[in-house]
């Protein structure tokens, strides 16, 4: 079997069976360091497929989030944080799991082999040449993300490929690779840890950064932000007095008169 980065034996855990409770964190600690300068290393094409997602999300298309097991569950996770955190409709970021989201809290590692399936899951969708599809994929090689790549490449629709090996059948579909180099695991071929965190601050990059690049952000406050609980009503207050320069109670009673629409009290009361 030919193996890659991410199946590989990592020489600096092989006995972590024997190692007390602090040595085994310490190693994985260690470990995780890696993370953050893999992504660093790969800035210059996570900038360049964000600036291809903020273009097509513009033109009124999405942003879509393809993977299988822990790369698809990162998807889910980025995509239902951003509508209460930026106030971007539901239906503008979205994801597909292999499995469906059953497999989101049920292991549905058989789908994953499935290139059809991908193909299938985008078709439901009714991916376009607007959207822009980004593919997960920590192997490289995972024929649902495969499928869901080529389809969507077919029908023009942007294309990224995030994985962490230094290669994959996936970045054939891909007109932008990231390939993030992390390492092998601490327990050999455990992609949910380091390949997991690599693939997680990449899509908060591609997010964050678009979410910005699209006015959802005033200063580095989110000015969108929907407040539909209590403790978000209270960072709304914060949110407003430190934008506009006014006091709590200010904030609050221009808040309500808004129904706590953050962008427009801004605006009634005037940035400083």
């Amino acid at each position: 079997m030919d193996i890659k980065l991410t199946e590989s034996v990592n020489q600096q855990s092989k006995d972590i069976d024997r190692r007390s409770i602090h040595e085994i964190l310490k190693i994985i600690n260690d470990n995780d360091k890696m993370v953050a300068l893999a992504v660093e290393n790969q800035l210059e094409t996570i900038a360049l497929a964000t600036e291809a997602i903020v273009e097509r999300l513009k033109r009124g298309g999405r942003l879509i989030y393809a993977g299988a097991g822990t790369s698809g569950r990162i998807g889910f996770m980025d995509a239902a944080e951003c509508p209460p955190t930026y106030g971007i409709p539901e239906d503008r970021i979205v994801a597909v799991i292999a499995g469906g989201q059953k497999a989101l809290v049920k292991a549905a590692e058989n789908i994953e082999d499935s290139e059809r399936e991908g193909r299938k899951d985008m078709e439901e969708l009714g991916v376009c040449e607007k959207d822009a599809v980004v593919g997960l994929s920590a192997s490289g090689r995972t024929p649902y993300v495969r499928g869901a790549l080529s389809i969507s490449k077919e029908t023009g629709a942007f294309t990224a490929a995030v994985i962490c090996n230094k290669e994959g059948t996936v970045l054939d579909y891909a007109d932008v690779s990231i390939c993030l180099l992390p390492g092998p695991e601490v327990i050999s071929g455990s992609t949910r840890m380091k390949a997991g965190s690599a693939q997680k601050m990449v899509l908060n990059m591609l997010s964050t950064t678009a979410m910005i690049r699209l006015g959802h952000v005033t200063g580095n406050f989110m000015t969108e932000m929907r407040p539909t609980n209590s403790k978000l009503r209270e960072r709304a207050v914060f949110i407003v007095g430190n934008v506009c320069g006014v006091n709590a109670d200010r904030a609050e009673n221009i808040l309500r008169e808004n129904d706590f629409n953050i962008k427009k009290t801004i605006h009634d009361l005037g940035r400083i």
